[in-house]
């Protein structure tokens, strides 16, 4: 059933105004997070259901639902929209999750499902313990399952790709059926050189040899986008890259966690930057986007590439972690050294001074909420020709820190964008995913089940509105 619980969605200031569960209208929008100007869409808006196990993914499914991966619970389960009914689909028991960012993560859906195709096909990755009993040596696999509308359920396991890598930090895991039926999949740098992980180098430049290839070691897959065909396998048009054709489709990602397609089958995908430098990049294959040595544009700019991993004198496992400075045995680069090629983003957010102070006491013990970063988590493309006035050829991001989503226009050839972002729906939650009904007119967006995001009076909070919750937000009309 629908929760009774409110939502905050004053979008034009740093503040929430509490909306009850009951259809409202609310106006969205803003440049910036700017007051609303005149003219702008009205959404009704309610909190379809609560309390899911840190829903990761969330997709429109043809038969009405709404289909979502729950991470901890190690589930996928469909919603009916309506009323909030919480239909379990398959708990996937060999999925390992520690409380950190692993569990069960991306889901898909075939583009031929329910057609008479018999393709009832559900594509999902999560993360498992390669060798259980001998310590954790965590991997990640995509398992297709077929769907039995009878019982409702998933079954019929098939094992698409496995021994992929697997982290409990940045696994990405963004799955994606392209319009030439290719999958697209994110992995991410696996949170290396920093925190716990800080004396694990980032591999996201580095390439796999032919002879890893014909031997299935995936392991220098780390911080890359992939391209596979619907059995796993490798594309013959693939791009090659250092002289070999894999799965890699481009690299140089930290942690990418959204993909989508827009026109002419344009790939987009954003990341994570460190402490500023989220990025919005236009993908292309086989070309490098820069991490670990260039974090958003090439310009010096607030980021020195600190290599925790090659500390020398000192032992790296002798050293104390600090998110401001590097001790001066870690070797710190420019990014201006990096001499290879990079692609560089559409947009990021937010390039700052490399003077920049990061540290605001208004954040206390959690000092990342207030770096200039809105953490972006997924993306979707807005078509042209139905749904919103004004929000044709846009991309859609929805984000964790600002719990909020990001309008970005494109230009005509979707090679650059269009003025300032417009920021909708903000509240006190944190954005996980994002789905659409199929005349584009009614938004569903999960939120994290918990952690920290903006507070509505500044700094940061651990309070969130909607934990765990579907919240809808369907057009009403445009002035």
């Amino acid at each position: 059933m629908a929760s009774s619980g409110l939502i905050g969605c004053s979008l034009a200031e740093d503040r929430d105004d509490p909306i009850g569960a009951d259809s409202q209208a609310v106006v969205v929008g803003g440049p910036g997070g700017q007051n609303s100007p005149p003219g702008e869409a009205t959404f009704a808006s309610r909190e379809i259901t609560r309390d899911l196990a840190y829903p990761m993914r969330i997709v429109w499914g043809p038969d009405d639902h709404l289909w979502l991966t729950e991470r901890t619970a190690k589930r996928v389960v469909r919603v009916r929209p309506e009323d909030g009914l919480v239909k379990p689909a398959i708990t996937i028991t060999e999925a390992f999750q520690s409380g950190g960012q692993d569990g069960v993560l991306g889901l898909a859906l075939h583009p031929d499902m329910f057609k008479g195709m018999g393709r009832e096909y559900v594509y999902v990755s999560y993360t498992y313990d390669i060798d259980p009993g001998e310590g954790v040596d965590r991997r990640a696999k995509i398992r297709r399952y077929t769907y039995n509308p009878a019982t409702e359920t998933l079954g019929s396991p098939v094992d698409i790709i496995t021994g992929l890598p697997g982290s409990n930090d940045h696994n990405s895991a963004r799955i994606l059926i392209g319009p030439d039926y290719r999958i697209y999949y994110t992995i991410g740098d696996q949170g290396n050189n920093q925190f716990d992980r800080k004396c694990l180098p980032i591999r996201a430049q580095q390439l796999p040899t032919a002879a890893e290839v014909a031997a299935q070691d995936w392991s220098s897959y780390q911080g890359k986008i992939l391209r596979m065909n619907l059995d796993g396998s490798i594309p013959k048009d693939n791009p090659v890259i250092d002289g070999v054709r894999s799965h890699v489709y481009s690299y140089g990602h930290r942690n990418p966690q959204g993909l989508t397609f827009g026109r002419g089958d344009k790939l987009y995908a954003n990341e994570h930057g460190p402490k500023s430098d989220d990025e919005l990049n236009f993908i292309e294959p086989g070309k490098n986007y820069g991490w670990p040595h260039v974090s958003g544009y090439q310009d010096d700019q607030a980021y020195t590439y600190d290599n925790w991993s090659a500390s020398s004198p000192d032992a790296c496992e002798s050293l104390a972690w600090n998110d401001y400075g590097a001790p001066p045995s870690v070797p710190q680069q420019e990014e201006s050294a990096f001499s290879q090629p990079t692609k560089e983003p559409l947009l990021t957010f937010f390039t700052v001074p490399d003077d920049y102070n990061f540290f605001d006491w208004s954040c206390g013990f959690l000092q990342y909420i207030c770096w200039p970063t809105i953490a972006p988590s997924a993306l979707h493309y807005y078509p042209a020709g139905f749904g919103i006035p004004g929000w044709e050829n846009t991309l859609l991001m929805t984000t964790l820190k600002k719990g909020a989503l990001y309008q970005v226009k494109l230009s005509p050839n979707g090679k650059s964008v269009v003025g300032e972002p417009i920021v909708h729906f903000q509240t006190t939650n944190r954005y996980r995913d994002l789905a659409m009904s199929p005349d584009r007119k009614t938004l569903y967006i999960i939120t994290d089940t918990a952690g920290n995001a903006s507070s509505p009076t500044g700094g940061a909070t651990t309070a969130l509105e909607n934990p765990g919750a579907i919240l809808e937000f369907k057009y009403t009309g445009s002035p």
